[in-house]
């Protein structure tokens, strides 16, 4: 896999797919803002799926998890441009910008299509990835407070994730996992986004389910690959990457090992 990304500064990339896909399960630490200049991408969350393709343009916010897969097309590389949205930036913005500070944060992607003024601010970016000196500091952060007010200008809603600074507090275990399975994080990364620290996760974890978090985790892919195998008639290349697989041949591996059968053959004889 060729992936190249050049950076204007820290918070503006040009990232750059050469081969086939590419697939991440990702928590962002900052809102991701994303313009497409080639190829595809899915997106799969916990209650939705995505996909975008060239032209669109969306809003990721931060403490999502979310797996990625990016994809060539027609014989173009996955190619954008990326806007990192820090904490620490929108904190200074709304210092000085009104907005409404009660309302709820609604958590979802945004998607934009082909918006004009989003476009324009963001392709405006292209020619300075060309230069040869140091992009200035000053006029990157021009762009990117261009970028929040058009964000702003063409759905106000977007302040109530933009303007929200909290970190997540301590949540239902259970209900999380069952919905958050198929993200391959690591198990710090799944104690944060429930209110625990590692050893808190740990413990709550085997206390509830009574087996450690990779096991159970292991055994929710394979019970959702069997489904889709089995139910859904989908191949298993088109399963396992959605379950929580990285590898085609650990996946038929250990499904056969689970069930006595390959996917192959769940899918020939359903």
């Amino acid at each position: 896999m060729e992936h190249i990304s050049k950076y204007l500064t820290k918070d503006i990339k040009l990232s750059c797919y050469q081969d086939k896909l590419f697939k991440s399960d990702l928590m962002f630490d900052d809102h991701m803002l994303v313009w497409f200049i080639s190829g595809e991408t899915k997106i799969i969350q916990a209650e939705s799926t995505f996909d975008f393709k060239t032209g669109d343009i969306f809003l990721i916010p931060r403490n999502e998890l979310a797996t990625i897969i990016n994809y060539p097309k027609n014989g173009m590389p996955h190619k954008t441009v990326v806007m990192h949205l820090s904490t620490e930036r929108l904190k200074k913005f709304y210092e000085k910008t009104e907005h409404n500070k009660h309302t709820q944060s609604q958590h979802k992607i945004y998607r934009f299509s082909n918006h004009p003024l989003l476009k324009s601010c963001l392709a405006s970016l292209i020619p300075y990835f060309e230069l040869e000196t140091e992009f200035p500091a000053n006029l990157a952060s021009l762009k990117i407070e261009e970028a929040i007010n058009i964000l702003r200008l063409i759905d106000p809603s977007v302040d109530s994730v933009l303007a929200n600074f909290d970190i997540p507090g301590k949540i239902d275990l259970v209900d999380f996992m069952q919905r958050n399975f198929m993200f391959n994080m690591p198990m710090e990364k799944l104690g944060y986004l429930t209110g625990r620290s590692l050893s808190t996760f740990n413990r709550d974890f085997k206390k509830i389910f009574q087996t450690t978090p990779q096991k159970w985790l292991t055994n929710k892919r394979l019970e959702l690959a069997y489904y889709h195998l089995s139910e859904k008639k989908k191949k298993p290349t088109e399963v396992y990457l959605e379950v929580g697989f990285e590898d085609l041949s650990h996946f038929s591996f250990i499904f056969k090992k689970k069930y006595g059968i390959s996917p192959n053959q769940i899918l020939m004889n359903s």
